[in-house]
């Protein structure tokens, strides 16, 4: 009899605080489900419920994704999706983890005064660029508008 099964039932992993190089991650709390008691305790209503929140998921991720070509806020719905699975799955908890320490220190590098600067600087030459080009073709080729063109 494996012994490891056995413990296994209804324990939660928990991330110690040695886990990462400092520790940042240990106050997030613990992974695993967050299905009330009773679901926990049944593995029929356990499956059933993480087959719901996994499809519920998944048409909200699946709605993000067409949100991404058409109009609306598809990363934010990515996202939503991704907390919706995170509720009972440890890889979207460790994904959306990841992605929210990431976020936040591009945040916080984004904040620093050089940083701004050199992002400020390639912007204004990118649209002197882009503006040099658009007033060559011009300058070339004139203003016709593709509706006004004669065969």
């Amino acid at each position: 009899m494996n012994a490891k099964n056995n413990n296994q039932n209804g324990a939660a992993v928990t991330v110690a605080t040695d886990s990462t190089a400092d520790g940042k991650w240990a106050a997030e709390g613990k992974l695993g489900s967050r299905a009330p008691g009773f679901i926990r305790k049944s593995s029929l209503l356990r499956a059933g419920w993480q087959v719901g929140i996994f499809l519920a998921g998944l048409a909200v991720v699946g709605a993000g994704v067409a949100m991404l070509v058409l109009p609306g806020p598809g990363w934010l719905v990515i996202f939503a999706g991704m907390a919706i699975w995170a509720t009972e799955f440890v890889w979207a908890q460790i994904a959306l983890r990841w992605t929210r320490h990431k976020v936040t220190a591009a945040a916080q590098r984004a904040l620093d005064p050089k940083v701004r600067r050199r992002n400020i600087m390639f912007t204004t030459v990118g649209l002197v660029i882009i503006t040099a080009l658009i007033g060559i073709y011009v300058w070339k080729f004139g203003m016709i508008m593709p509706w006004t063109i004669k065969k």
